[in-house]
């Protein structure tokens, strides 16, 4: 891949490597000092050590940010894989630990930080970190490190949890939550993908032909976000359109394949370019590049991340118009290239004075707008916000590392 006739190609793996070593080095900490464990900090700067002790169990607990953190830690070993799985091939050098075993450590720590158990209240939190620890499961197998069972023993739980968030009311889907009183894409699109790659093909399907029946807009060619029984009995639609809805709906799409449902991915991707995309702005006007918009902070911080990792997955599947994995590609390389340009440097200060934030950067909130930062110097950064712009660069290091052929991507 080039930026452009005359110059040379982007290194998409050193890109990458950059936004892992920046993000692991400004929100990764161990959970109470605790040795082998992991997790990130859901805000840079993190609070000293006396605040931190006192009231981070009373902070809120994003679980489901924990788990992409894991799913990004992932693509990073891949790409470790990929270069040879050395030492040397690590992406914060030798003298730390590979990406693989500082996953491992992050599931360690999102168990103990949750109260020793990966139950949650949210059906698409535990999805999405049965997804991640599937593919940890792979890498470490491929790797030949330790930790394999304890990633079955994590899906057997949470499998018993969709199955039982996947009922016949309001005709199919899976809750949302435990309150069971709403059932929505959130949760319903990963539940289907973590059924396809578990080989539970059937229950993927009915879940996937629920979510086009109920809550596929025709018009605009996207699902919107939710379904609940109103007070007069009828079902009401939550219209809402999010990206990152649309990226678990393409993967398990793809994964499951057939003439149908490869359809029905096509048609998502282009919905996605027509509905979706914003002009990239540049510091001088407006770009005539489309990336994708995102939607903010908290949460929303991830979204546009997620649709980036699925996005890719179209890019490299050749049962698919080359249209249309040209309009993928084109997708995820835009936008992680507008986030790589609009990173900033931290400044001394910045962290507290901790010396392995030397050097790092931050990535702004909108691919769109390089003047919108994640924060101003000396404000809060939200990890969401981070591990977004990690995931799109992840994404566009996986399409450029197939068209050179250097690795093969895992979904």
């Amino acid at each position: 891949m080039t930026s452009g006739d005359a110059s040379p190609p982007v290194d998409w793996n050193e890109r990458a490597n950059g936004a892992a070593r920046s993000v692991t080095a400004l929100f990764g900490r161990r959970l109470f000092f605790l040795p082998g464990t992991h997790l990130g900090e859901i805000q840079w700067p993190a609070p000293g050590w006396r605040e931190d002790l006192k009231g981070k169990l009373l902070r809120p607990w994003h679980y489901w940010w924990q788990a992409h953190y894991v799913d990004c830690l992932v693509d990073a070993g891949r790409r470790e894989l990929g270069n040879g799985a050395t030492r040397a091939a690590r992406f914060d050098g030798p003298e730390h630990p590979s990406a693989g075993r500082l996953a491992s450590r992050l599931v360690t720590g999102i168990r103990l930080r949750n109260a020793l158990t990966f139950v949650n209240n949210y059906y698409d939190d535990m999805a999405w970190l049965a997804l991640a620890t599937l593919r940890l499961d792979a890498l470490a197998g491929e790797t030949r490190r330790p930790g394999r069972r304890r990633n079955e023993a994590v899906r057997k739980t949470l499998t018993l949890q969709f199955d039982a968030a996947c009922t016949d009311d309001l005709g199919g889907g899976s809750f949302w939550s435990k309150k069971r009183d709403f059932k929505n894409t959130p949760a319903t699109a990963p539940v289907a993908l973590f059924y396809a790659r578990t080989g539970q093909r059937a229950k993927a399907q009915a879940l996937l032909d629920w979510l086009d029946a109920t809550l596929f807009d025709r018009e605009l060619g996207l699902y919107l976000d939710g379904a609940r029984l109103g007070p007069d009995g009828n079902v009401v639609i939550e219209r809402s359109v999010y990206t990152y809805n649309q990226g678990p709906v393409l993967g398990a799409l793809l994964e499951l394949g057939g003439e149908a449902n490869l359809a029905r991915a096509a048609s998502l991707v282009e919905a996605a370019d027509r509905h979706l995309s914003v002009p990239a702005v540049k510091d001088n006007g407006t770009d005539s590049r489309m990336v994708l918009r995102c939607e903010g902070t908290g949460d929303g911080g991830l979204f546009t991340g997620i649709l980036c990792r699925y996005l890719a997955l179209a890019a490299a599947d050749l049962r698919l118009p080359q249209r249309t994995r040209a309009t993928a590609a084109r997708l995820v390389t835009g936008t992680a290239e507008a986030f790589w340009a609009g990173r900033r440097p931290t400044v001394r200060g910045d962290g507290r004075g901790r010396r392995n934030e030397a050097g790092r950067f931050i990535f702004p909130l909108h691919a769109a707008d390089r003047g919108e930062l994640a924060s101003e110097a000396g404000s809060v950064v939200e990890l969401s916000t981070q591990l977004q712009a990690w995931m799109a660069i992840e994404a566009a290091a996986s399409m450029s590392a197939l068209e050179y052929g250097t690795q093969q991507f895992l979904n």
